[in-house]
């Protein structure tokens, strides 16, 4: 299973390194063509292009690195490299949503709207329909590989046909007299870029401090509960490395069972939450069924 999560990171790579590629063609023209236009809305929306670079980029210098094995330093590996250069890439998202913010928000205040060239308007357009097609590509990637990084990629780029529809709506906008509101779509598209960036932050410093989905650890402890010889769950834990899960768990079980029986559930448990939920690997520690207390008698109770 190891050896497939390794293959799977490099062909996560592939997925990364495409979008990085649009991204910089798409930044570059989007810029330049918003900047010939006269477009608050475009060069916003090149500009949420360029925070997008800094995400993918992390993202593949984080499955870079999160394929090294496990050394002196890392015994458990390098698999929480990904997180971390997703929690440096969210902050220079929200630093550029500032920034576009800033710019069109200086435009709006100051009534400097403008008719945009409707070349814009067509620019947004296409790059619209380039980016929905790489977001089709990472997202049948990310089904062959199971890669999380890839499949926060892919909803990246759907933001992104959005982001440019929305661009295109302000440009059309101001073509029919209505000049504030391409700065002012500019300015939700900065919005946008701050939560986008807001939301990898959350999500990548909860993985990090080892928080977990609750439902998840519910559906766990149902599987467990259904192997034969659990009389119960004492304890079930769970926390990721990259996008492995590891699990530790306490069971209950007969008080009366030997060794080899309790290590056989033990086995069934471990081979059942690999199987049904694609656990990475199950810690599993068994402990018997207290006896119940013997009721008093009524007697005793008089």
């Amino acid at each position: 299973m190891e050896r497939d999560h390794y293959g799977n990171l490099k062909r996560g790579e592939r997925g990364a390194l495409i979008s990085i590629g649009a991204y910089v063609c798409l930044s570059a023209l989007k810029l330049l063509v918003g900047y010939l236009a006269d477009s608050e809305a475009l060069k916003a929306d090149g500009f949420n292009n360029v925070a997008d670079i800094a995400a993918a980029l992390a993202v593949w210098i984080g499955l870079k690195i999160s394929q090294r094995p496990p050394d002196q330093d890392h015994p458990y590996g390098h698999w929480k490299s990904e997180a971390v250069s997703s929690l440096v890439a969210s902050l220079m998202i929200v630093a550029v949503g500032v920034q576009v913010l800033y710019q069109a928000g200086s435009t709006v205040f100051a009534g400097n709207g403008r008719s945009p060239d409707p070349i814009a308007a067509w620019t947004g357009l296409l790059f619209a329909a380039v980016m929905f097609l790489v977001y089709r590509y990472n997202v049948r990637l990310a089904g062959q590989v199971n890669s999380q990084a890839v499949k926060a990629v892919a909803k990246d780029n759907l933001s992104d046909v959005w982001v440019s529809l929305g661009a295109v709506a302000g440009i059309v906008g101001a073509r029919f007299h209505l000049p504030w509101l391409d700065p002012a779509v500019a300015v939700g598209i900065g919005l946008f870029i701050c939560k986008t960036g807001w939301d990898i932050f959350r999500e990548t410093a909860h993985a990090l401090t080892d928080g977990f989905d609750e439902e998840k650890l519910r559906s766990y402890e149902e599987t467990v509960l259904s192997i034969k010889g659990v009389k119960g769950v004492k304890d079930i834990r769970a926390r990721n490395y990259g996008n492995l899960t590891v699990v530790d768990l306490v069971l209950l079980v007969g008080p009366s069972l030997g060794i080899t029986d309790a290590h056989h559930i033990s086995s069934e448990v471990e081979k059942a939450l690999m199987e049904t939920h694609g656990v990475y690997q199950v810690h599993v520690h068994d402990d018997p069924v207290e006896p119940a207390e013997p009721a008093e008698s009524a007697a005793t109770i008089s």
